[in-house]
């Protein structure tokens, strides 16, 4: 979380690697399914959270690549 508040407010991704938060999103992505195959609400939920923040991470880091390519 204070990641993405981070990169929110100041908008400065250029420490975050893109490959490491593909990595993040794929192994979150997994923990989903080993929660769904094994029915834990928990794992599911914590994951599923981990997901968006990823997720949010991504598209400012985007967001920032294009910007940048664009000036």
């Amino acid at each position: 979380m204070p990641q993405v508040l981070k990169a929110w407010r100041e908008g400065d991704t250029e420490a975050i690697s893109k490959r490491m938060d593909v990595a993040s999103l794929i192994a979150y992505g997994l923990w989903i399914v080993h929660g769904l195959m094994i029915a834990s609400v928990p794992v599911i939920l914590f994951n599923a959270v981990n997901v968006v923040l990823a997720s949010l991470i991504l598209v400012l880091k985007l967001r920032g690549l294009r910007s940048a390519g664009a000036s």
